[in-house]
């Protein structure tokens, strides 16, 4: 056991530091560098700047900001768990879904611009989400002086412009140039942030072909209708009224004109798959073709021409600037305005190609008003023949490197050709380079709790991307590149803003020069380990109820039952999502994934951007195959941080184990997820099968399992078994949430009809049976307090049996979802291994936690204490903490503050508080400031 010195023991030792707002250990000047245990007990008690006024701020548009405090009308009321003399107060009408302040206006406005024809300046950018981890589709920004247009909006388009300063607040239109998950998982989110700033709210106009209705009917599950009117579909519409219509085309290859002004025009043509009649087409097949084309600009008039055909300066100057002929002052002849100006400048145009499949491209080929566009020397060229400069492809290189496609592209001669599809050039560049850093240096610093990113190797480069460059003229696309359009002497490409790429090494000296005493750092904690190991050698586990004794970590010699002889390939907890509201620079949306390595493995929330996530952690092959083994995805609540993933994770898993013999994945969620997901399977198909919590609470599983002991499966509704099962059921719940004298009630609305068990039978079934599989005992729901029909969940592993025989007891994890601290919580985190907790706010915001139905950090760690956790983490984080949260460490001896992409081994439990303290040393000189001030000028 290595030498713990005084200074650092004083500093993990809540109960030996004294309590000083000055560094400790300092008697008198010293002129050397500080030792690191006294860098480390400085950094613990000091700031550089005041967390508590920053955090106070309230000039945000977050969500969990506005209408804090005792400014809104809020019922509270206390409940008292048997264990804690704390009691906790609530909003009981934002439990109750009656809380109004935080949805968006009533009527989200679009701006009024005024538009300079002129446009000094004009490009194309691509945005490059998703080119890092292939997870979705870049967009593409097509910026003016007054207006901006995007096309398509993925997942992580939001964090993207946070980080990269791209103002969404200046967005008018965006286009889709598919409507699916991977063009559009971004849509929600962006929508309801617009709609929430400002006195009224923004809104953008939002076009796309037919299939957008089936999208905004499923948005409407959970965003007020009042966000999505202004929504426009155009072709022939499918059997929907919920975007307004454009009248379709005579034939479906006609251009529709979409947007015209004196700014640009843009048309959208429609590519459906060959050979299919209107009526055979799927929602989702179809596809658009866009062409931007700016207006012709006249030349600069030459005043010295104009004197010499003998006019004088004044209005007849701004007549011929005006199209207008004019007479001579002195010679008897007309000016025209071509004698005086020079000449026009043409204007710039600009292809937007989506072509998905081989079908889609034979109808390419044949669509007739592209003829226009074509100035290759095979071509009719005619005086109406239009020059396109620049084409920009989000085809898959599997479309773009077949000889008809190639064909295709070379008839249009000298345009430049950006290829934006899915290509592999750019999968180890991240795109979100601030979290990045983070991540490498939580890396440094700790590898065991904080991986390596899995990132591909350049060296996977496939061959159909140097087949596309052999055949075409073409540039891949990179992230921030961009195309200008105007001023025209400028037309052409501009690398300028194409981030530099930062290497790990890199980052890692910079962080050294920051911070000296990092790398002994890095080596202590590496020896956490070491004595880990030595560790397991002689200290005696507790009993077989895994229930820990309350002590401090220095102090504690025991272990849960649970952890001996526990293997590294039993649990491994990674957290993709740390973060609340809204996905940020440094946290994205709530998302944990549990990883039962050969057993599988389970997604619990399924924020924004979590695939993007998980094939960050475990690059595109690793994460891949973790989509394929996934046993289970559990939604906690219905808000839109907590589900808009969904459906790009499905939609994946569906195309992996296509011709796969497969069962179709069970998504556990509340009732209004259900709702969503079925209106949103009428767009593509997600391969899922939706089971509602409220049948796999305590009380429903102990009802299907006296079913089965009585041989009644309880599928018959007329059963008397049923029938009295599905009454003791419901009676069951209401006396435990609902009844009035309970301790607290549990805000679980109980819905207009009762849950239909003899429907959930057999899901249950198929849930018991993955379980089995995956190595656990038991998946319980339970009711917390946080908005109507929001769920935390058990997880519990089944016993193991030592190589003597000996039974060893499961472990058991808890996530709270997001809540306030209640009584079913704490009954259900009894005896936890580990305790997933949300702690959105510092426990001086504590009225903003109540407004807002969520936890203090003090409150969190409290709920882990009563009921005997041996871990708490602690997640869910407000982004007015921009890297790490405001905490008192008093109470953290068994408490570690989660980061995206933590990852958690079971098997390092006993190690985890103790990095606390050295995380804190790493963003000792980070600046305290509310990361939202970065969104806003994102936004705004």
């Amino acid at each position: 056991m290595r030498y713990v010195s005084p200074n650092l023991r004083l500093l993990f030792s809540p109960s030996l530091r004294p309590t000083l707002s000055v560094p400790l250990f300092i008697s008198k000047p010293n002129p050397k560098p500080f030792s690191f245990s006294t860098i480390l007990a400085s950094s613990s008690s000091k700031r550089p700047r005041s967390f508590s006024n920053l955090s106070r701020r309230s000039n945000s548009t977050f969500k969990d900001r506005k209408g804090g405090g005792r400014d809104m009308t809020m019922e509270e009321t206390t409940g008292q768990s048997k264990d804690s003399s704390s009691s906790f107060g609530f909003n009981k009408r934002r439990a109750e879904g009656r809380d109004k302040s935080d949805r968006p206006k009533k009527n989200p406005q679009l701006k009024e611009r005024k538009l300079n024809p002129t446009n000094t300046i004009a490009y194309v950018q691509i945005l490059g989400t998703g080119m890092d981890t292939q997870d979705t589709s870049p967009s593409v920004l097509l910026f003016f002086d007054k207006q901006r247009f995007i096309f398509n909006a993925g997942e992580g388009l939001q964090r993207f412009c946070t980080e990269h300063k791209v103002k969404l607040s200046k967005i008018d239109h965006i286009f889709l140039s598919r409507v699916c998950s991977e063009t559009a998982g971004g849509l929600s989110g962006l929508l309801l942030t617009l709609a929430g700033m400002g006195e009224e709210g923004y809104s953008v106009k939002i076009w796309g072909p037919s299939d957008l209705n089936f999208l905004v009917g499923a948005m409407k599950s959970f965003i007020p209708h009042a966000t999505m009117v202004h929504t426009q579909s155009f072709g022939q519409s499918p059997i929907s009224d919920a975007a307004e219509n454009v009248t379709a085309p005579i034939k479906a290859s006609d251009p529709i004109v979409l947007v015209k002004d004196e700014v640009v025009k843009i048309s959208a043509i429609l590519l459906q798959p060959h050979c299919l009649e209107q009526s055979q087409i799927k929602p989702g097949e179809m596809s658009v073709l866009y062409i931007c084309e700016l207006p012709e600009l006249m030349g600069k008039f030459d005043p010295k021409k104009a004197a010499a055909l003998g006019l004088k300066a004044g209005p007849k100057y701004s007549e011929l600037q005006h199209g207008k002929s004019v007479k001579s002052d002195r010679l008897d002849i007309m000016v025209h305005p071509a004698d005086v100006m020079d000449p026009p400048v043409p204007g710039p145009i600009v292809i937007l190609v989506d072509c998905p499949t081989e079908s889609h491209l034979q109808e390419l080929l044949s669509i007739e008003c592209l003829n226009g566009y074509y100035t290759d020397v095979s071509s009719h060229l005619t005086e109406s023949t239009k020059m396109v400069n620049c084409v920009i492809h989000l085809s898959p290189a599997s479309v773009v490197s077949s000889p008809n496609y190639q064909k295709w592209m070379k008839k249009f001669g000298s345009a430049q050709h950006i290829m934006a599809g899915h290509g592999k050039k750019t999968l180890e560049v991240p795109i979100l380079k601030s979290s990045a850093r983070v991540t490498s240096r939580l890396n440094y610093l700790c590898p065991q709790f904080f991986p390596a990113p899995g990132f591909l190797s350049l060296q996977h480069l496939s061959s159909s991307e140097g087949l596309t460059l052999k055949i075409c003229e073409s540039i891949p696309a990179e992230n921030l590149l961009k195309f200008t359009l105007r001023p025209y002497a400028q037309l052409g490409l501009d690398r300028s803003h194409i981030p530099t790429p930062m290497g790990q090494s890199q980052v890692i000296d910079e962080l050294h020069l920051e911070i000296p005493e990092i790398a002994d750092a890095a080596q202590h904690v590496r020896e956490f380990w070491q004595e880990l190991k030595e560790s397991r050698e002689v200290l005696p586990t507790s009993n077989d109820n895994g229930v820990m004794i309350e002590e401090p970590w220095l102090t504690e010699d025991t272990l849960p039952g649970c952890l001996e002889n526990i293997r590294r390939d039993d649990l491994e907890i990674v957290l993709l999502g740390t973060g609340s509201s809204q996905p940020s620079k440094y946290r994205n949306v709530s998302s944990v994934y549990i990883n039962l390595f050969s057993k599988g493995s389970l997604l619990l929330d399924c924020g924004e951007g979590t695939l993007g996530q998980l094939k960050r952690r475990y690059g595109v092959d690793g994460a891949d195959k973790a989509i394929r083994n996934l046993k289970c995805v559990w939604i906690s609540h219905i808000h839109p941080d907590h589900h808009t993933g969904l459906a790009r994770v499905l939609a994946l898993r569906r195309d992996l184990l296509k011709g796969v013999p497969h069962e179709p994945l069970l998504v556990i969620g509340p009732r209004q997820l259900k709702r969503y997901l079925d209106a949103y399977q009428r767009l593509e198909d997600l391969d899922m099968q939706f089971l509602d919590c409220r049948s796999t609470t305590k009380a429903s599983w102990d009802t299907f399992v006296r079913d089965g002991a009585s041989n009644n499966d309880g599928s018959s509704p007329q059963s008397p078994r049923h029938s009295n099962a599905k009454n003791e059921s419901m009676q069951e719940i209401n006396q435990t949430l609902f009844a009035k004298g309970s301790r607290m009630q549990s805000y679980l609305r109980q819905p207009g009809s009762p849950v239909d068990h003899s429907a959930a039978y057999p899901f249950l079934k198929s849930l018991k049976k993955m379980l089995g599989e995956a190595g656990l005992e038991a998946l319980i729901s339970f009711p917390v307090v946080h908005c109507p029909q929001a769920f935390g969940i058990v997880l519990e592993a089944a016993e193991r049996v030592s190589s003597v025989g000996k039974v060893i007891p499961g472990w058991k994890i808890v996530y709270s979802g997001d809540t306030r601290p209640c009584p079913e919580l704490v009954d259900a985190c009894r005896g936890a291994t580990v305790l997933i907790h949300e702690a959105t706010f510092e426990d001086g915001l504590v009225d903003e936690a109540i407004a807002r139905n969520h936890s203090t950090t003090k409150e969190a760690i409290e709920v882990g204490n009563s009921a005997g956790a041996y871990r708490i983490v602690l997640t869910h984080f407000s982004q007015r903490y921009p890297k790490i949260p405001v905490f008192d460490e008093t109470h953290m001896h068994k408490t570690c503050i989660a980061f995206d992409m933590m990852s958690i081994n079971i098997a390092d439990l006993p190690v985890l508080p103790k990095v606390l303290p050295y995380l804190k040393l790493l963003f000792r000189n980070e600046v305290a400031v509310d990361e939202s001030d970065d969104i806003l000028d994102a936004l705004v």
